[in-house]
Order: C-alpha cells, then sequence, then structure tokens
C-alpha cells in the first residue's frame, strides 16, 4: 500500500478501517483518551482474531494527534455530528500544512454536506469523503465524493487506496446520504412504522424480508446493528421522519447492539 493511513478516531467504523489496512501495511488510529485507546486496542484485536490476514501488532494507537502526522492519508472517522468532525477536520488539517507532505485528507462521513468539512479542512483541493460500510473488512464498498475543489491527483489516490484495500469504489453525488443511506433509511424506517401499525414482533418482520426478499439482514436487526442513535442522526440529515419509538428508545439510552438493548435485546 502507497499510502500511510491515519485514522483519528477510535469507534466501530474506525477500528474496522485499521483492521482492513492492516493487511497491507502499519495503520496510525488515534484515540482521545486512554480509556479510549484502550477499549480500541480490544476491538482491533478481537476482530483479527476472527479473520484471516489481519495483524492487530501492525494498528498503532496513539492519543496524541499530532503523531498522525507521519500519515500521507489522514482519515478523519468521529462521531456523525458536524462540529465534532470539522474541529477534528481543522486539526488535521493544520497536521496536513505543516507536515508538508501533501497528506490526503477524508472523512467517513454518511450523511454531512462535503463541500461544508472541505472547506473546514483548509484543504479543499486534497479532500474526499471516503465512507466504507460496517464490517469494514468485510464489507466491499466504499462511497467516495469529492468536493468540486478536489484535484486529480486526490481522486487518484483515494481510488488506488479503495483498490489497496481490496474495496470497491463508486464514486457519488454530495447529497444527503449519498446512494447507500438516502436509499436504505426510508425502507429501515418504514419496517419501524409497520411495527407500530399492525403489533408484529421484530422477529416476524426481520424473517419476513430474509426469507423472503433475501435480505442478509432484517430491518429491525440492522437498525439495531448500525445503532439506532446514528439511524437517529441520518434520518434527519437526510430529511427523512425518524418513527417516533426509535425516538423513544435512543432517549431511553437503548440504542441497539452497542448497548445490550435496542428493538431487541442482547445478553
Amino acid at each position: 500500500m502507497r499510502e500511510r493511513l491515519g485514522i483519528a478516531g477510535s469507534g466501530v467504523i474506525a477500528c474496522g478501517l485499521a483492521v482492513a489496512a492492516s493487511g497491507q501495511g502499519e495503520v496510525l488510529l488515534w484515540a482521545r483518551s486512554d480509556g479510549s485507546a484502550d477499549r480500541a486496542r480490544a476491538r482491533v484485536t478481537k476482530t483479527c482474531s476472527k479473520l484471516a490476514g489481519f495483524d492487530p501488532d501492525r494498528v498503532r494507537i496513539v492519543t496524541n494527534l499530532d503523531e498522525l502526522a507521519e500519515s500521507t492519508f489522514l482519515v478523519e472517522a468521529v462521531v456523525e455530528h458536524h462540529g465534532s468532525k470539522t474541529a477534528v477536520l481543522s486539526d488535521l488539517g493544520e497536521l496536513a500544512r505543516h507536515a508538508g507532505a501533501g497528506a490526503v485528507l477524508a472523512t467517513t462521513t454518511s450523511s454531512l454536506s462535503i463541500n461544508e468539512l472541505a472547506q473546514a479542512s483548509g484543504h479543499p483541493e486534497r479532500f474526499v469523503a471516503f465512507h466504507p460500510f460496517n464490517p469494514v473488512p468485510k464489507m466491499q464498498l466504499v462511497e467516495l465524493a469529492f468536493p468540486p475543489q478536489a484535484n486529480q491527483e486526490t481522486r487518484e489516490r483515494a481510488h488506488r487506496l479503495c483498490q489497496a484495500l481490496g474495496k470497491t469504489a463508486v464514486e457519488v453525488p454530495d447529497i444527503p446520504g449519498f446512494v447507500v443511506n438516502r436509499l436504505l433509511f426510508p425502507y429501515l424506517f418504514s419496517a419501524v412504522d409497520l411495527l407500530a401499525e399492525t403489533g408484529m414482533a421484530p422477529e416476524d418482520v426481520d424473517s419476513c424480508m430474509t426469507l423472503g426478499a433475501g435480505m442478509p439482514m432484517g430491518p429491525i436487526a440492522l437498525l439495531d446493528y448500525i445503532g439506532l442513535d446514528v439511524g437517529k442522526a441520518i434520518g434527519e440529515s437526510i430529511g427523512v421522519r425518524v418513527p417516533d419509538r426509535l425516538i423513544e428508545l435512543v432517549a431511553a439510552g437503548s440504542l441497539g447492539r452497542k448497548t445490550g438493548a435496542g428493538f431487541y435485546r442482547y445478553d
């Protein structure tokens, strides 16, 4: 892999991307605190133990953002919140300026304006939305979206990185939700509405879609897997009405698999 990947973030997508890249070389991953770093290390190690071809020892986890200055491809992968992302991208932009290595700056956003995030980075000519899907080591697609100012070198490097990671890149327009989430979340939310309208059990709705429509996972289980808070944020960003039941669960802290309860319970 030609690029040295630096990832700012320690959540599911950040760790998944680090694991995916560990098959090609060393990766730097920044966590905000020692506790976050410990959780990221455990997640990376657990994921690598289940998959062949990835090496947890190649993922170097740091808590000082300045250490990412060694990277040539800097990826912001923090929470899907405009203020949080712009703050980290501004810091990464400063790192890229001082490093002087022409690093590409990227965001893993799935719903926010690429043009606005590119401006926050200070380097729109070297900016790309690099949106992989969870679980990153297994899922093949990466949606790429570029601001108008992105130069040809940035576009080529983003495509080459996808190829090096064994992913298929598809360029998508800078619209809320890109393609996958723009089409997916109205479907997922309609399944939640169906629960309310009919009183059906989540298991039954999911069985209908897996057994009858050939879906690999039912819509209710998929929402729990994604995270109900993430689903709510994406729905709001793309302008789709978020079902009342989902909002209630988020308010109660039942966010899906990651909290042990959502539409389903996880022991």
